[in-house]
């Protein structure tokens, strides 16, 4: 039981960092390298993300700085951020790409939050889908008596529960994050 376990737990965080990534890329109204994990730059005719073309920087609070390794990728840059669907105007002085993050609305503000829960709702069913299969596990295995079934249940619900939690702090802190101006 311990194997499925260590695999339960394993999976679950799966579902937790999986969470992070996806909320680390919802603009905010803060500049934050990570809303442009998701951009991929043609660059020798192959789709490559973007900071593996440049280097991304947050000089100040609204502004995020992206500097490419190679000069010649800058109008992919360009392209590929105006193509995307985060929004954003980037400007090009030929050397660099400077990104304003403009500051939300209060509608806009309440509409990620809507999509923060959205995503955390995905990643609590993902967490009980962990939970549906470490049961059957548990169950279909017949050598295990009766109480190790019962303790090893109560484990991965308690697992579970943890997790739960765990996803509604990080949701709660994005949530809390996008509501504050």
């Amino acid at each position: 039981m311990a194997f499925n376990l260590t695999d339960a737990k394993t999976r679950m965080q799966g579902a937790q960092d999986a969470l992070k990534r996806e909320l680390g890329s919802i603009r905010t109204g803060r500049a934050n390298p990570h809303i442009l994990d998701r951009i991929e730059v043609e660059y020798y005719g192959a789709m490559t993300p973007l900071k593996q073309v440049a280097s991304i920087s947050v000089p100040e609070a609204r502004i995020l700085l992206i500097t490419p390794f190679d000069k010649s990728a800058l109008e992919e840059i360009v392209r590929a951020i105006n193509m995307s669907d985060l929004g954003l105007n980037p400007a090009s002085d030929g050397n660099i790409v400077r990104l304003a993050i403009p500051q939300m609305t209060e509608e806009g503000r309440k509409d990620l939050a809507k999509q923060v829960k959205a995503e955390a709702e995905k990643a609590k069913v993902s967490i009980r889908n962990v939970r549906r299969d470490a049961m059957d596990t548990v169950k279909k295995d017949k050598e295990l008596p009766e109480d190790d079934v019962r303790n090893a249940e109560d484990d991965v619900q308690k697992l579970t529960d943890d997790n739960i939690k765990a996803i509604d702090v990080i949701a709660s802190e994005k949530e809390k994050e996008l509501l504050t101006i």
